[in-house]
């Protein structure tokens, strides 16, 4: 018996619907099981400062699918992260199916200058590598310097360029003991003085400057709650006594007089120790 033309016609149709959705099946079966087979459960953020770990994932997890590692794979095969202020670049490392390291190289920063209106950061060379609306904690404020511009990425104009060593000398010391300053002020002559609060150390030239922060770092909780200047510019590189000065009022009474002579007695006989 020959079946009707109509009736051959929409076997084949029945045919060709069956097979489609057969392989939208398997597609969405195999889409399904790669994206469960390589989906991200672990994220490792190593060298970052500036930024949190959350930050640094929202800046490399860009898209819906992202947290799937073949995607990730796709997105950053042979390339770099840039373009993101204070940081050179970050990497992306496939570790495995489930896995991804993110590799921060934050630019080194020395300290920052207020050009402006704006917090111009600059490195251990003087560059200005970056320029902020924002004060960034851990990184000090230097004022003192003197110059007639700012350009990113080109070094601050000062007539003594050295004094960026002096600035990373020092705040490398005081990360190594763990000591955050307020500011960095250089006066006419380059004679350092440290903020700390209302209290002030005042080192002098950059002579004897790691024996100096030694110094200061164990005099400093004596002098929280105080205000005024602490001297450590005589410091030669032998014992010496250190001088603490009140900040007092016009009109003090002869008694905080009194008061200023045995603080600066004290902090005398701890800068012997």
């Amino acid at each position: 018996m020959i079946k009707p033309l109509s009736v051959i016609k929409n076997n084949k149709v029945l045919r060709i619907m069956l097979t489609v959705i057969v392989v939208l099946a398997l597609i969405s079966g195999l889409l399904s099981f790669l994206w469960y087979k390589y989906s991200i459960t672990s994220v490792t953020v190593s060298g970052n400062s500036h930024y949190s770990e959350d930050e640094i994932k929202d800046m490399v997890f860009t898209g819906p699918y992202s947290y799937n590692s073949l995607v990730l794979s796709l997105m950053y095969r042979n390339k770099t992260i840039e373009n993101i202020p204070f940081i050179e670049k970050m990497d992306v490392d496939i570790l495995n199916s489930n896995s991804v390291r993110i590799n921060v190289y934050e630019k080194a920063v020395a300290g920052y200058v207020e050009y402006l209106g704006h917090f111009m950061y600059f490195d251990k060379d003087g560059i200005v590598v970056e320029s902020s609306n924002r004060a960034i904690e851990g990184i000090p404020f230097v004022t003192g310097l003197s110059y007639d511009h700012v350009v990113l990425h080109e070094p601050l104009p000062v007539k003594k360029p050295a004094v960026f060593l002096t600035i990373l000398s020092i705040t490398q010391l005081l990360g190594k003991y763990d000591i955050e300053t307020d500011r960095i002020a250089f006066d006419s002559d380059e004679n350092i003085t440290l903020y700390f609060g209302d209290a002030r150390v005042s080192l002098g030239t950059d002579d004897f400057i790691d024996e100096k922060i030694n110094e200061m770092h164990l005099l400093l909780p004596k002098l929280r709650g105080y205000s005024g200047t602490l001297h450590m510019e005589n410091y030669v590189g032998e014992e010496v006594n250190f001088s603490f000065d009140i900040d007092k009022d016009e009109n003090a009474a002869d008694s905080e007089e009194t008061e200023e002579e045995e603080i600066g007695e004290e902090e005398s006989k701890a800068g012997d120790e």
